[in-house]
């Protein structure tokens, strides 16, 4: 019998059958291998461009491997940055994914180099000299979702000209002239739309903060209020304990003296 087996046995291997259903589930299957897919090549004016931002000092990095949108930096290119620097991005408006101008010298002029990047999505303009005119040029930017506008002459008629970008989610608005009406009125227009600071929860924030301390504050004088009657009631109830303990030594002294004077008058008269 098992002279039977082993020739079965030979007999399959000879023939291939370790390939059939019999022997399929203990041969390890292979994983699919899926190859990435690569992004497309910049085209020869993209290309001459990307050069152009790099030789006025401008970084430039592709978001993915298999993603061509570049995020475009200035902020810690050497020397002055103004708006001639982002002329050199508009051949590159197409791509471009995140644009950085933050603290340099770039006007009002620089974003009409930008308002037809159709697929900016991140914008830094913080310690810029932009104001309202150029923030009207991002009118058309339907991708952006973040833009920082921190300590910049901005007003609340720049921040109203934005409303029309329903994907915009943040908005930084730190030390601008953007007020609380102005905001009111944009949050009212897009209520998507995070705008940090925002002043009307701050206001709130403050308000909320204002209360508990004042409470905190009637608390702990209640508090020292009350420990002070405690204190009193403590110590004029030991001022009385020691008062009538003094009383009561002073009477047994005297006591004391009053039968001893007795009973020196009555050894005497013996």
């Amino acid at each position: 019998m098992r002279r039977f087996c082993f020739a079965v046995f030979c007999s399959l291997l000879a023939v291939g059958s370790w390939n059939s259903p019999l022997f399929a589930e203990d041969k390890p299957k292979e994983a699919a291998k899926e190859t990435p897919k690569e992004a497309p090549k910049p085209t020869q004016a993209e290309s001459d461009a990307i050069a152009a931002v790099k030789k006025l000092g401008g970084s430039v990095l592709q978001v993915a491997q298999n993603d061509n949108r570049l995020d475009i930096a200035f902020h810690l290119a050497d020397g002055k940055v103004g708006d001639d620097h982002v002329a050199a991005v508009k051949p590159l408006g197409n791509i471009i994914y995140s644009l950085n101008l933050r603290g340099t010298e770039v006007t009002d002029k620089a974003l009409e180099h930008i308002k037809d990047a159709k697929g900016l999505v991140r914008l830094h303009l913080e310690r810029t000299k932009v104001t309202d005119a150029g923030l009207a040029q991002l009118a058309g930017l339907q991708s952006l979702e973040y833009l920082n506008l921190y300590s910049t002459e901005v007003t609340d008629a720049g921040l109203q000209s934005l409303a029309a970008l329903k994907n915009l989610k943040r908005v930084y608005v730190w030390q601008t002239k953007i007020t609380e009406e102005g905001q009111a009125k944009f949050k009212a227009a897009t209520p998507t739309t995070q705008l940090i600071p925002d002043i009307a929860l701050e206001k709130k924030r403050a308000e909320l903060e204002a209360k508990r301390k004042a409470e905190a504050e009637v608390k702990a004088k209640e508090e020292e209020a009350k420990k002070k009657i405690e204190e009193e009631k403590k110590k004029a109830e030991e001022e009385a304990k020691k008062k009538e303990e003094e009383a009561k030594k002073k009477a047994e002294e005297e006591k004391k003296k009053a039968d001893e004077e007795a009973k020196k008058k009555a050894e005497e008269k013996k």
